[in-house]
């Protein structure tokens, strides 16, 4: 059985997709590796919304494609970049979803942290109105039981002069937050207001003030999730980072590498592309438990394509490839996202993840996936 698959010259081609999925399955918890997923929401597609509407989720599924990740023995980072915050979620559906998904985490023992920011800041702002938004998002995690991601501010870029705002402002979090937090720091290729994020341009002098307030307060960071597509600059940090406090990754281009590590340290995870790539991801993290690193980097390192073309220029639209691969693999049962952001990337880009997503196995019934991705051709106009 083949699928005619539309090519650049605007042509078809044949592709034979599998028929068996890559065999992985639930186990214990991880032992090396502290992971989590960025997981997406579930749009309602029966909502009469507009791209400028609240956002409108289906919970059920939303809910369902959490107990997925935490089955494996993922943790779920929820309500983070790949959960739309900012590209269709606001602060009202992520308060929602952080109190379902918190609740959710409790009931099967599942690990979760949730991110703490300032959306609901909707026009300039002043830097004691950034406090305060922080101080409102972080008093909402702590009372669920989630552990907190202070993540990087629009409203903070805007209003800040220099980096001792930075500085004053986390600082002032830190002091204040009950436990110890993730500090995330999102490079502009993920959101472009956050350029000069840490009060410069200059990524040496921003990594200079990022170190300056983990070091003011190592008690309370856990650790940080640095997303800047540069393995050197996060290996760099790493190696700078106060004694116990752990490095996420969130390079969604190197991962494999920074996860496995050397001779002096490695990362932790927490990726956005782990929302696809849940179960092998788990696989290969249980094969490093044993001390393989090459098994491990044999499992993953064949994913780093399609992670690389779901994060390609523009980044921030990843989150469009994470759903359309959820839809296939039947975790829901649509392909709509809030927002309306199924819209923002094109059929070749979706024809190109599915074959590579294929290729790896991900998909539990491929014969859905196959069908499925027949119909999106066809809504196209490519005819089988």
């Amino acid at each position: 059985m083949t699928i005619q698959l539309p090519d650049l010259k605007g042509g078809l081609r044949a592709y034979e997709p599998r028929t068996e999925p890559l065999p992985v399955k639930t186990g214990t918890p991880f032992t090396s590796r502290t992971v989590f997923s960025a997981a997406h929401v579930v749009a309602d597609p029966f909502a009469d919304t507009t791209p400028d509407s609240p956002a409108a989720v289906d919970w059920d599924a939303t809910l369902a494609f959490r107990r997925h990740l935490w089955s494996h023995g993922l943790g779920v980072a929820e309500a983070m970049d790949t959960a739309q915050r900012g590209m269709g979620l606001d602060w009202a559906g992520a308060a929602e979803l952080i109190r379902r998904s918190a609740a959710e985490a409790k009931s099967v023992g599942g690990l979760i942290a949730c991110g703490v920011g300032t959306d609901q800041l909707t026009g300039p702002a002043t830097l004691a109105e950034v406090r305060a938004a922080y101080e409102e998002q972080l008093a909402l995690v702590e009372e669920c039981g989630a552990q907190a991601i202070l993540m990087a501010s629009r409203a903070l870029a805007a209003a800040a002069s220099g980096p001792e705002d930075y500085l004053e402002v986390y600082g002032h979090l830190l002091r204040q937050a009950s436990e110890p937090v993730i500090l995330h720091w999102l490079g502009p290729m993920f959101d472009p207001a956050l350029e000069g994020y840490w009060g410069s341009s200059d990524l040496d002098a921003a990594t200079g003030t990022f170190l300056e307030v983990i070091a003011a307060h190592p008690d309370k960071v856990d650790g940080i999730k640095v997303s800047l597509l540069e393995a050197r600059r996060e290996i760099d940090i790493r190696r700078r980072l106060p004694q116990g406090v752990r490095c996420y990754t969130g390079d969604d281009f190197n991962y494999p590498e920074l996860i496995a590590g050397d001779e002096q340290g490695f990362s932790h995870a927490l990726l956005g592309i782990f929302d696809p790539l849940g179960p092998l991801a788990a696989e290969a993290v249980r094969v490093l438990d044993t001390g393989d690193a090459q098994g491990f980097r044999a499992l993953l390192d064949p994913t780093v394509e399609l992670s690389r073309h779901l994060f390609q220029t523009p980044t921030r639209f990843y989150k469009t490839g994470v759903v359309f691969l959820a839809w296939l693999a039947g975790h829901q049962s649509h392909f709509t996202m809030v927002g309306g952001l199924q819209s923002a990337r094109s059929l070749p880009h979706f024809t190109r993840a599915y074959e590579l997503a294929d290729g790896l196995g991900l998909f539990p019934d491929p014969k859905l996936a196959e069908e499925r991705m027949k119909t999106l051709l066809a809504q196209y106009g490519v005819a089988q």
